[in-house]
């Protein structure tokens, strides 16, 4: 579950409206549209080992900038890109890195031992391993096929 933005649906077709309605190559393209969006974490998550593994990529960010918790069957990424106040809005030429605070929430299956979560921080990444009770574990199912049935015709 990501942070609530506002959903524009026909933001990528202004985008390219804006590029093929000059004849000349923009240099320099308008970034307003990125500027106040918030920092979203991309997040990624898979079984390996009995194990949920709930990985976040959160670069430019420092231990110190990120907390993880689980509340019941909730676990929560929570974190601040902080914006370097060094460059004003107006001197930008090109701006898509995104700042501000954020917070990932997931449903953890049921059956997830929450008192034993785990995480660790490498190189711009979190990863978090939520240990699964054994009947949680997906297990693959036989698929059977049957066999098709002939429908003779008869001429009378």
């Amino acid at each position: 579950m990501g942070a609530l933005l506002p959903w524009r649906p026909f933001r990528e077709l202004e985008r390219m409206a804006r590029r093929w309605g000059s004849p000349f190559p923009r240099l320099f393209e308008d970034f307003e549209d990125n500027y106040d969006e918030a920092f979203t974490p991309a997040v990624e998550s898979y079984v390996k080992n009995g194990n949920l593994v709930v990985r976040a990529d959160v670069p430019g960010l420092e231990l110190k900038d990120i907390e993880v918790s689980v509340l019941g069957n909730i676990l929560s990424i929570k974190g601040e890109r902080k914006s370097e106040k060094e460059v004003k809005k107006e001197d930008y030429l090109r701006r898509e890195v995104s700042y501000g605070a954020f917070e990932r929430r997931m449903s953890l299956p049921e059956g997830a031992v929450a008192d034993k979560v785990k995480a660790s921080f490498k190189n711009g990444v979190i990863e978090i391993t939520v240990p699964l009770a054994k009947e949680t574990v997906a297990k693959k199912v036989p698929i059977e096929a049957e066999a098709e049935k002939k429908v003779e015709i008869s001429k009378k």
